[in-house]
Parts: structure tokens; sequence; C-alpha cells
């Protein structure tokens, strides 16, 4: 197994969702990724969201939170004030909120790595100036 990872939505629906470009690529790393997997609600609202179309798509996101493969590892109550200050200087990205509390959770958890298909992962920096650790596909 590997380290834990920070997910974002694009992994989780791929992971979910059979017939997304990425799903083998998500399956592989879900499988060797030391559980659980840490997130956000604003990224379980997203990958929601994005599975809405899919048959118990919703309902398989927050199976994932059920039985732990999956875990919420942040407080937007606690963080408002970090990730506010992310998304103004982020705004000409922009940055969503979820990328905002992600990048918020690669801050308290440095030595973790964000699982993303988000090329903006690659401009964002932790504390303004380190790169983030990244897991994604070569081809995104």
């Amino acid at each position: 197994m590997t380290e834990p990872a920070i997910l974002d939505s694009g992994p989780l629906v791929a992971y979910l969702h059979r017939q997304d470009k990425y799903h083998v690529w998500a399956q592989a790393h879900f499988a060797s990724a030391t559980p659980p997997l840490l997130t956000c609600e604003a990224v379980i609202s997203e990958a929601c969201f994005l599975l809405r179309g899919v048959h118990g798509g919703g309902e398989a996101v927050l199976d994932l939170l059920a039985t732990g493969a999956v875990s919420i590892a942040f407080s937007l109550d606690e963080e408002h004030r970090a990730v506010r200050q992310l998304l103004s200087h982020y705004a000409n990205v922009p940055m969503s909120l979820a990328d905002g509390c992600l990048v918020r959770m690669a801050e308290k958890f440095p030595q973790i790595a964000v699982m993303t298909f988000d090329s903006d992962f690659t401009i964002y920096r932790k504390h303004r100036r380190l790169t983030i650790p990244l897991l994604m596909p070569k081809e995104t």
C-alpha cells in the first residue's frame, strides 16, 4: 500500500463511474492507497452532483464515507478564513471552494499528495510558495 491521499472529486467520480476515461486509473490508485482517503464536504457535494445521472451515484459516494474508505478530514467552519484567503489569492484561476479546501488540507497534511485530475493544482501552492505533491494521470 502507498501513503494516504487527499481526494478530489475527479478521481472519486472516476472510481465510481465505469464509463469514465480514468476509471481504471482511479481503481488502481484507490486499491493501493492507505485508507481512508481524506477529503472535504465540498468534494463530496461536487461528486454527488457530477454523478447525479448515474444510477446510485450519490449513494455510492456516501457509502464510501459509511465504510470508512473515504473520510472527511476538514472543517470549513474552522478553516473558512484560510480558504477565503486562498480563494482571493487565486481568483484569477479561478479557484473553486473545493479546490480551496483541498489546498488548505495540503497545508495541514504536508506529506500527503492530492489525488486529482485538475491541472490547476500545478499552479496552486501551499503557503503560497510550496508545490503540492500530486497523484494524477500523466495524460491530464
